[in-house]
């Protein structure tokens, strides 16, 4: 591949073997050089094909509007998350958290601070991302000076949340995040108990309501279902099967939408398993 254009020293315009302008990053790849030299593959961290979609198209146009650096923030960032939740987030991050990373930064320098209307529960939902954003902010800090608060944190672990929902738009995050937290009110206020946090049951639930608010927001019905497995849990965990009624219940209100049967049954148990005292952690 031949430079066409060098951005900084860690971000390059190039072509690949197919003709296709790609953009790509690497430490140190474009120090020293200038367009016309080679690229050295063995410094290629990342490449971003352009004029292939919506998102590199977006990608191309952004970059002409900000300054590099934030996408290599964005590229750390994401890198760094990458390796501590152990998965590969959706490319569509790069743009969406450069560009979040931009505004953020022009927001500071300007005295402008928002408040993250749901960082109560991010931290609480999110424990792992919203830790990940917090050490964002230790990144954006060395690389602009700037010391943003914990607020932006909480933004930066919904960026990383959606990139793990497959890409869906920041709005359905939000949403889901909403769901879930009715869904654990019901829970609290039908047993009258604090649900501990800390416990492993309550980790599974809420994993298992994170991608059941999904699947509530993508309209993913599931009308099957054991009859007698379904019977047996509404008649041995009469409480728990009464609780997840009144979250049907809600559903239906609110979504227009109810659970079936194994959904009742999965639930159910969930329910009967974070709400024991002396259960298994």
């Amino acid at each position: 591949m031949i430079i066409e254009k060098v951005l900084n020293n860690n971000v390059l315009l190039t072509k690949n073997q197919k003709g296709k302008e790609v953009i790509v990053m690497g430490r140190g790849i474009s120090f020293n050089k200038v367009a016309g030299d080679y690229v050295d593959p063995e410094k290629i961290d990342k490449i971003f094909m352009l004029n292939e979609n919506e998102f590199t198209a977006r990608l191309t146009e952004l970059l002409n509007d900000i300054p590099v650096t934030h996408l290599e923030l964005a590229n750390e960032i994401v890198t760094y998350a990458n390796g501590v939740l152990g998965t590969e987030l959706s490319d569509n991050i790069y743009l969406t958290l450069t560009d979040h990373i931009h505004f953020a930064v022009q927001r500071h320098e300007k005295g402008i601070m928002l408040k993250n209307a749901m960082l109560f529960e991010i931290k609480r939902f999110y424990k792992k991302e919203f830790s990940i954003g917090m050490d964002a902010l230790k990144f954006i800090e060395r690389t602009t000076g700037l010391s943003l608060g914990e607020d932006e944190a909480g933004f930066i672990a919904l960026h990383l949340v959606n990139a793990r929902m497959d890409g869906s738009e920041m709005k359905s995050t939000m949403k889901m995040t909403e769901i879930v937290q009715n869904i654990i009110n019901i829970v609290t206020y039908h047993y009258n108990v604090v649900l501990d946090e800390t416990s492993l049951n309550y980790s599974r639930f809420l994993t298992h309501l994170q991608y059941f608010a999904m699947r509530v927001l993508r309209k993913e019905t599931n009308n099957s279902g054991e009859e007698f497995l379904y019977n047996q849990v509404k008649s041995t965990y009469v409480k728990a099967f009464e609780c997840a009624t009144k979250i049907n219940g809600y559903l239906e209100s609110s979504y227009g939408q109810t659970l079936s049967k194994d959904e009742y049954v999965y639930l159910t148990i969930h329910i009967q398993r974070v709400t024991e005292r002396n259960s298994l952690q």
